[in-house]
C-alpha cells in the first residue's frame, strides 16, 4: 500500500512536471522527503515548515512531498533511498547513519555529552562539520543537525532505578553495534529490529521494554503496548540530521539548490526547539496515562558498568575531542 501511494504520487509529479514545461512556465521540482516517525513528531513539523519555507521562496518551483511513519522506508532504507536518488531528503536519528560512516558510531556512546547544550555546540562545530564532509563521500549532503531528544527506557516489568534492575530484561534498541554492547553490559538481552518491527514486539511481549525519547514514547502511546515504567536514564543525546540527496542537489538548478540549501540549514534549529517546548507535556500526558516515571537516576552508575564500550571505540580520537569540548 505504501510502495503504492509513492508510485501514485511520482507520476502525478511527473505529468505535472511536464505539464509545465509544455506551457512555457518554469520547470517544477518535486523532493521526496521521508523520516520514520509520526505526522505529530518535530521530525514531521519541521518537513512541513522546510516545505512551506522552499516553496514561497522558490515560488512554487520547488514542490517538498512529506511521507512520515517510514512510508518510504525505515531510517536505514531512507538513507540508502538517498544514497541511490530514491529519495531526496531525510531527517533520521543519527544512530542507523554509523552503517555507512564509521566515525557517527561515537555519536551513540552512552553518557557521551553532559547535557543538550554541549552536545548542540559540538555538533554545530568543527566536528559536526567534519562528519558532514564525510556523508558527501557517500553522496548525501548534510544540512543540518536536529534532535530526537534523550533516550530513555521503559519497560513492563518493574521500575529501574539501579543497573541491577535492568539484568535479564529483553529491551528492544536500534540496530547499531554500540547499543547493542552497552545494554549488554548492563546485563539487558539486547533485541535489535526496525522500529515498524518493535511495536509488535512490545505489544505481543516478545520483548520486555525498549528505550526511546520521550516523545517517541508518547506519540506512540507506548503505555497501551505493556510499557508501565519509564526511568529517566538520558543514556544518550539522540542526534538527528537533515540531509539531501546528492543526485537531487545535482538535479536541481543553481539558484534552487541555494535556497534548499539554506532553509535546509536552519531547519535543524527550529525541530530542536520544537522538542523542547513539547517534551515537558508530553512527560506530564504519559504520567496521567499511568505510566510510573522514575525521575531522580543515579547516571554514574550505569556509566561505570559500559565504560569498556568507550575503551573499544574504533575511533579514540573523535570520542576524545568530544570528551574534551565540554
Amino acid at each position: 500500500m505504501k510502495k503504492t501511494v509513492f508510485l501514485i504520487s511520482l507520476v502525478m509529479s511527473v505529468v505535472f512536471m511536464s505539464a509545465c514545461s509544455n506551457s512555457n512556465e518554469k520547470e517544477q521540482y518535486v523532493l521526496y522527503a521521508g523520516h520514520s516517525l509520526a505526522a505529530d513528531h518535530p521530525f514531521e513539523l519541521a518537513m512541513q515548515q522546510l516545505k512551506q519555507r522552499v516553496e514561497e521562496r522558490t515560488d512554487g518551483r520547488v514542490i517538498i512531498e512529506t511521507f512520515p511513519l517510514s512510508q518510504l522506508g525505515a531510517e536505514r532504507e531512507l538513507i540508502e533511498g538517498l544514497m541511490l536518488g530514491s529519495v531526496d531528503v531525510v531527517v533520521s536519528t543519527s544512530g542507523p547513519v554509523m552503517n555507512f560512516v564509521s566515525d557517527f558510531a561515537v555519536l551513540d556512546l552512552p553518557f557521551l555529552f553532559n547535557d543538550r547544550e554541549a552536545a548542540v555546540n559540538i555538533l554545530e562545530g568543527e566536528i559536526g562539520d567534519e562528519l558532514f564532509e564525510q556523508l558527501r563521500e557517500i553522496g548525501i549532503v548534510g544540512l543540518s543537525w536536529g534532535e530526537n531528544g534523550f533516550r530513555h527506557v521503559t519497560n513492563s516489568v518493574r521500575p529501574i532505578e539501579t543497573p541491577a534492575d535492568l539484568k535479564g530484561l529483553s529491551l528492544r534498541v536500534q540496530e547499531n553495534k554500540v547499543f547493542i554492547s552497552a545494554f549488554d553490559k548492563l546485563g539487558v538481552k539486547p533485541s535489535p529490529m526496525a522500529w515498524t518491527e518493535a511495536l509488535t514486539a512490545l505489544q505481543s511481549g516478545v520483548v520486555d521494554g525498549q528505550e526511546n525519547p520521550i516523545l517517541v514514547i508518547d506519540s506512540y502511546k507506548l503505555y497501551d503496548a505493556n510499557q508501565k515504567y519509564m526511568t529517566l536514564t538520558g543514556h544518550a543525546y539522540s542526534s538527528a540530521l537533515f540531509m539531501l540527496s546528492e543526485h537531487a542537489y545535482d538535479r536541481l538548478p543553481e539558484d534552487l539548490r541555494q535556497i534548499v540549501v539554506e532553509e535546509g540549514e536552519k531547519i535543524g534549529a527550529y525541530e530542536r526547539q520544537l522538542v523542547i517546548d513539547l517534551e515537558k507535556k508530553a512527560l506530564e500526558g504519559l504520567e496521567e496515562q499511568g505510566m510510573q516515571v522514575v525521575k531522580d537516576v543515579e547516571t554514574s552508575a550505569f556509566r561505570k558498568k559500559i565504560m569498556s564500550v568507550y575503551e573499544s571505540s574504533k575511533n579514540q580520537q573523535l570520542l576524545q575531542r568530544i570528551l574534551n569540548e565540554q
